[in-house]
Order: C-alpha cells, then structure tokens, then sequence
C-alpha cells in the first residue's frame, strides 16, 4: 500500500512528564520542523506532541481543500490529546503555527504559549484580497530562497515546494481571527523572532506584543537565524528560553 504522508513528515509523541507541550509547525511545513525541539523539551522530563496540521505533508492538492478552521481543528485535536495524559499543557508555534497557538491561547485552558516568527498580517498585495479566484488560473505561488543560516539543517527541511495560492486566503483569515482575538489572551505568553528573519520581518512581534493585555508576556529577539529558528544555528537559545518559561510557569 502506498503512503500518503511523505516520508518524515509524521506527527510525534516523545512522552516524559507530567507537563506537556504541543508543537505546531508552519504554513506548508511539517512536524518534523519542531521535532528537534520536542526532543530538547522531553530529554528535560515535558512530554512533548507534535501534530501535522490538516492538508499538510502529504500532497500540495490535499492543502488547498483545507480552510483554516481545518487547521484549528488539528489544534485542538492535539490538545486534547495532552490534557488527558497531562497536568499542565503548553503549546509552541513557529510561524502560521505561532498564529494558531495565540489563537488557542485565547480559547483554550492552556498554561502558556510560545510563538516564534509569528507574521502579524501578510504583505501588502492587492492579489490576496483575489486569492480565491486567482487560485483557478495559478494556483500555486513559488517560495524564495531559504533564509536559513545553518544550510545542513535546511537541507533535511521537509515542506511544500511551493505556496497554494488558494490557501494563502486561509492564512490571510486565520491572522484576522488571531488579532481580533488578542485581547482575550489571559495565559503567559512568550514571543521568539530573529532580526534575520528573511520571511516574517521583526517588528511584527512588536506588533503582536503591543496588543497584548496581559502582564506575564516575555520577548526574545535573536540576530543570526532564519525564519525556521527551531532548526537554525540559534535553535539551542530558542529552546533554553521555552525551557525556563515552562519550569517557571508550571511552578505558578
């Protein structure tokens, strides 16, 4: 029988504690871009599940029927995996996975979020608003250049060749929804970017924290990695600071 999920693009489950963490990777990419962080956060004694969000790491065509409620629904799916072998559950997002981990921040009884090279709004084109339509004669837009600082690590990145045209509308909605949900954030949260960041540009965490309303929020900058910080030459000060921020509200 042939397999449908590419080959390293599988979720995971690394079981420790009785603290958890659930990963959630980016637009178009897989768990496997937060494995080497769930394998930091388990050696530590957090339990550690990592899901493949809806339409993702299988075929680009499977993508495009996905909305983004789709990929909430995966979010939630994995929480209440953890919740029922679990005490206390956190969640750690990298890009459209940061997006939807402050969204469930805002609906969920988490005890924190951590959200990395989060985009606050797309850029500015006036083909977005026309994603949908324009999505039946192109549907599908190719990716830049890697920003990647560490190129062995990218090598072994494993995501979509390019953009789905029609769900780049998705992720346009699903932003809309985690900013007009900020306000509700009651849970600490942890902010994560690089000023190298060539996808996501660094003031929209400043954005983001500017519109947060609670006081236990926390904000790491780095200066040498890429967009993907949790596989780039940075990943072990990214995964330090989620570490201490676990321990130290697990404790609260």
């Amino acid at each position: 029988m042939q397999k449908i999920i590419i080959p390293g693009a599988e979720p995971f489950f690394l079981p420790a504690g009785k603290t958890g963490c659930l990963f959630v990777h980016g637009f178009t990419g897989t768990p496997k871009e937060m494995r080497l962080m769930g394998n930091y956060l388990q050696n530590e004694g957090i339990t550690a599940l990592g899901i493949r969000l809806a339409g993702h790491g299988t075929d680009i065509k499977h993508m495009v029927r996905m909305r983004w409620q789709d990929w909430f629904a995966s979010v939630e799916d994995g929480f209440h995996v953890l919740q029922g072998i679990c005490d206390r559950v956190f969640i750690a997002g990298l890009s459209m996975g940061g997006a939807l981990s402050l969204l469930a921040a805002s609906k969920l009884p988490l005890q924190g979020a951590i959200a990395m090279s989060v985009p606050y709004s797309l850029k500015k084109d006036w083909r977005i608003k026309l994603a949908i339509p324009l999505s039946g004669f192109l549907p599908v837009v190719g990716k830049g250049e890697s920003d990647a600082a560490d190129k062995k690590t990218e090598k072994e990145h494993i995501a979509y060749s390019d953009y789905p045209t029609r769900s780049i509308a998705d992720l346009a909605s699903l932003l809309d929804e985690t900013r007009n949900n900020l306000t509700r954030i009651q849970i600490p949260v942890l902010m994560i970017h690089s000023r190298s960041d060539g996808t996501v540009p660094a003031d929209h965490q400043k954005k983001y924290l500017s519109h947060l309303q609670i006081n236990n929020h926390e904000a790491v900058m780095l200066d040498k990695s890429g967009h993907v910080i949790t596989g780039d030459v940075e990943r072990n000060i990214v995964f330090h600071y989620a570490l201490e921020f676990i321990q130290t509200h697990s404790r609260s």
